[in-house]
């Protein structure tokens, strides 16, 4: 199995990965070595004839903060570094839609950004009840295009999709499992026990039955992938250079509100 830094990866006797976003001091905001390590764990996993199900979850308060803010500003000094971050940008999801093992999102704290990405292109997501959810990407001055603009439409239709993206307005998970955002809303402290019943459930189940209607489901959903990742990152990559990506970062780290353009 690959190394890895900033995700711990663990493989239960009943063949259920749990797959940890490991940054609890940064709230698990993915950086440079995060970014990449997420663009191979679900290829691997799917892989592996020891796995029959994953768990994507991450540590400490936070499920993730998104991209990480130094990160942004170092993409901005060297836009070289963004090109590379674009190709993996779309492994992640494409990964993850080609994954035939279920991937169960334990969202045990706020998922925002990246962050709200990954749990949604999980297959079933189960929320705590104290953690909220939404892609700030516009808050940014950047395109919401990681996957965003893909996956919310499906799960909350266009009028909805549109709001909370264009306004990067975070939900409360009660909203969230009210619109068709997450599948399940509970304690935090009932969170893991929720998602490790369905998971054993899963994991004991007919493997090539789920597995393949895992994939006939996601036809639809990789084929619009294809459709639009390429054009939505080329625009997150134009406006990665724009004035207003720079006068949100700045404000980020100095603590207060973008004044954009």
């Amino acid at each position: 199995m690959v190394s890895y830094s900033q995700l711990s990866v663990e493989i239960d006797p009943n063949g259920i990965a749990t797959v940890m976003l490991n940054r609890p001091d940064r709230l698990n905001a993915a950086g440079a070595v995060m970014h990449a390590e997420l663009s191979l764990v679900f290829r691997e996993l799917e892989r592996s004839p020891d796995v029959r199900v994953i768990i994507l979850t991450g540590a400490g308060k936070a499920f993730s903060a998104g991209g990480d803010i130094e990160w942004m500003q170092e993409m901005i000094d060297d836009p070289r570094i963004f090109e590379r971050t674009i190709r993996e940008a779309k492994e992640i999801i494409l990964s993850m839609l080609d994954c035939e093992k279920p991937i169960i999102g334990q969202i045990n704290g706020h998922a925002t950004g990246l962050g709200a990405t990954l749990a949604l292109f999980c297959d079933i997501t189960f929320m705590a009840d104290t953690a909220k959810i939404g892609d700030p990407h516009v808050a940014m001055g950047l395109v919401a295009a990681d996957g965003g603009a893909v996956i919310w439409p499906q799960l909350v239709g266009y009028a909805r999709a549109k709001e909370y993206l264009l306004t990067g307005d975070l939900l409360k998970a009660a909203d969230a499992e009210r619109i068709g955002l997450v599948n399940h809303v509970c304690s935090l402290e009932a969170l893991p026990g929720e998602v490790s019943t369905l998971a054993v459930r899963l994991a004991a189940g007919a493997q090539k039955a789920i597995r393949w209607t895992k994939a006939t489901v996601n036809i639809g959903l990789k084929q619009l992938a294809d459709q639009m990742l390429d054009a939505g990152l080329a625009y997150e990559a134009v406006t990665n250079l724009s004035r207003d990506h720079q006068a949100a970062v700045t404000a980020f780290r100095e603590g207060r509100k973008p004044v954009f353009e």
